[in-house]
């Protein structure tokens, strides 16, 4: 296996992509932890498709679920701009920009493995 190319990403590049991993997992355990329907819903049960489909009822999002929803929301979308669009990625360019950016993703695997 070829080894993978080290990149010298600055500080604040690291600390957004960090960032936005922890936004993504916090926003993701709220997901799991809401109801499936934002607004208030009958359960269902149809198996009239490929594969049966079974929902209870759902109180839906209180206001206060639906905004930290859409903080996270916000914030994630925030993080993935500033992390694809940092001034690092005009001096990576072609197959080492799709190198680069795949070892950042990865970059904190690294880091809980080492350590």
């Amino acid at each position: 296996m070829p080894a993978t190319p080290a990149y010298d990403f600055p500080d604040d590049l690291l600390a957004g992509q960090e960032e936005l991993h922890q936004v993504r997992a916090e926003l993701l355990a709220l997901l799991k932890r809401l109801p499936w329907s934002v607004t208030p819903l009958d359960g269902f049960s149809d198996d009239h498709g490929w594969r049966k489909v079974e929902r209870p009822a759902s109180p839906g999002w209180t206001p206060d679920e639906q905004a930290e929803v859409e903080k996270l929301r916000a914030r994630e979308r925030e993080l993935a701009v500033f992390v694809t669009c940092h001034r690092f990625w005009e001096q990576v360019t072609g197959p080492d920009a799709v190198a680069a950016r795949a070892r950042l993703k990865h970059i904190h695997e690294k880091s809980i493995d080492t350590g």
